[in-house]
């Protein structure tokens, strides 16, 4: 009796395999090879983002930068974040975006 039984849970078990395969062997048919790197679907926003970063924006974000600051020490309350800040987004906007795209696009 204990055969018919683990012969029963054996068929059980396979009984889904055939149901798995064909979904299995149509993707395997049809996937293509992924290259790290080859996608350029983000290409052109990238592009605008970092000619903002790297232009007029970036300059206008420091200056903002900047201006808050100033207008935090002319309130009275100095704090060494007031200038620290403004210096960190200046260097952070003009050298940090030519990093990371370096970054991002370097061959390993």
């Amino acid at each position: 009796m204990k055969t018919s039984t683990l012969k029963a849970r054996t068929a059980s078990a396979l009984a889904g395999v055939p149901q798995l395969a064909v979904p299995f062997g149509i993707a395997t048919l049809v996937a293509t090879a992924a290259y790290a790197g080859a996608d350029t679907t983000f290409g052109p926003a990238l592009a605008k983002f970092t000619d903002f970063l790297e232009g007029s924006g970036g300059k206008i974000i420091t200056v903002m930068s900047l201006a808050g600051g100033l207008i935090g020490l002319a309130s009275g309350r100095f704090s060494l974040g007031q200038v620290a800040v403004p210096v960190g987004v200046g260097i952070g906007v003009g050298t940090g975006v030519p990093i990371v795209t370096s970054v991002v696009t370097a061959v390993i």
